[in-house]
């Protein structure tokens, strides 16, 4: 039996080592780029973030978050982690539950796995880009233009568009449209989010602890707390990512509110400033030692105490003026960034049109399909990438068991 697997990232991966578990079954891996795992190396600010402990049950969304369930169960994180181990990775878990690869490179998980597979009954094809699929008597027949490859089960790994630079494509949404299957309106998730604050600019690159709520027409919408980072365009770093989902769709008024000292009540803070008053400081120098110093500045000027040479001179009012931008500052939203910069893909085909347990089609037996190009998506910090090794290891199970 020929299992045939449309795309060498990380799910297609786990599918490929899955179905070859059966040395019956012969697998053909499909990848449109020149190497495997290509997407796997900017994970994690190149660190790979390859799963969480925690990434169970909770965290993922879509049309029908309850999909993932049987997938995640059946391979879990422990599980996971132990499947790595067995390939010779070595890995460590944060205190925030984020699992790494111990060497904190990204290429170490892409150069095991891509040892993995060199198996005797896997074949793995690089260049080839999928641009037809024909259901092929019991069946299918994939080709690239040039070449057709034939097998009898076929699974469709081939990712989202989220990270098109780093080879997300539209492939797999068109590719099982043509096979009777539906999709969602695709949308970028774990993203940066645009801001016209003309502070942006003196802010560029600065990261700060931050808690971060966001807001439409003055509602909360969601918030998070972690590492915020500024961009020329807007808002980024971990905690925007772990709350951009859904930011900005929609009508209404979006805005966000940071606060830059989540451990530190306003009332210590202005008790702080207020010692600082007696001290012979430049008021451009008031939140040095406290903030990032470009952040300090940008925000005691914000505060419109930009004319006092002192931090003596400043009165109550200015203090509290002050106290409020750093507990409290807010910037207006305009949008997400777009696919390019998104990590992953909100929405995707129906799951409806699947059985979570096996990952095969409803619509047509003996079709899979796995990972970002099903309507799944999780939380930032190791939940995609475990939706990826679980989802594909249950598809490649499933499509190589028995014989032909």
């Amino acid at each position: 039996m020929i299992v045939g697997i449309v795309g060498g990232g990380a799910s297609g991966m786990a599918a490929a080592l899955a179905a070859a578990e059966n040395q019956k079954v012969q697998v053909i891996l499909m990848e449109r780029q020149t190497r495997v795992g290509r997407k796997l190396l900017s994970t994690g600010n190149g660190r790979c973030n390859l799963s969480n402990i925690h990434a169970l049950e909770r965290g993922y969304y879509g049309t029908e978050p309850e999909f993932c369930l049987p997938a995640l169960r059946a391979f879990d994180p422990e599980a996971t982690l132990k499947w790595f181990q067995s390939l010779g990775l070595f890995t460590v878990v944060e205190e925030s539950g984020r699992v790494y690869p111990y060497s904190d490179q990204a290429n170490s998980v892409v150069d095991m796995l891509r040892l993995a597979l060199n198996k005797p009954n896997i074949q793995v094809k690089t260049g080839f880009d999928a641009q037809k699929i024909r259901k092929d008597g019991d069946g299918f027949s994939v080709s690239d233009g040039e070449e057709t490859v034939r097998c009898n089960k076929l699974i469709v790994a081939c990712g989202g568009l989220a990270g098109t630079k780093l080879g997300g494509s539209m492939a797999g949404y068109k590719l099982l449209s043509k096979l009777g299957h539906n999709s969602t309106r695709l949308r970028p998730a774990l993203v940066q989010i645009k801001s016209d604050w003309t502070g942006l600019t003196a802010l560029k690159g600065v990261r700060t602890n931050c808690h971060v709520k966001i807001f439409c027409d003055g509602r909360l919408f969601n918030q998070s707390r972690g590492e915020l980072q500024f961009t020329q365009y807007g808002l980024s770093g971990p905690v925007i990512f772990e709350i951009s989902r859904d930011v900005c769709y929609g009508p209404g008024k979006w805005s966000c509110e940071l606060d830059f000292l989540p451990e530190i009540s306003k009332d210590a803070l202005k008790q702080e400033l207020k010692q600082r008053q007696q001290r012979r400081m430049p008021v451009e120098e008031l939140l040095t030692g406290i903030l990032h110093n470009r952040l300090g500045r940008v925000l005691t000027k914000a505060a419109g105490v930009k004319g006092k040479q002192w931090t003596g001179e400043l009165n109550d009012q200015e203090l509290e003026a002050v106290c409020i931008g750093v507990k409290g500052f807010e910037i207006a939203l305009s949008e997400p960034m777009g696919m390019d910069h998104a990590q992953v893909t909100a929405g995707g085909v129906l799951t409806e049109q699947f059985d979570p347990q096996t990952m095969e089609s409803r619509l047509m037996p003996g079709l899979y399909a796995c990972g970002e190009v099903l309507d799944i998506d999780g939380d930032c910090g190791g939940y995609n990438l475990q939706w990826a090794w679980s989802s594909g290891r249950c598809a490649g199970l499933h499509a190589g068991k028995g014989t032909v």
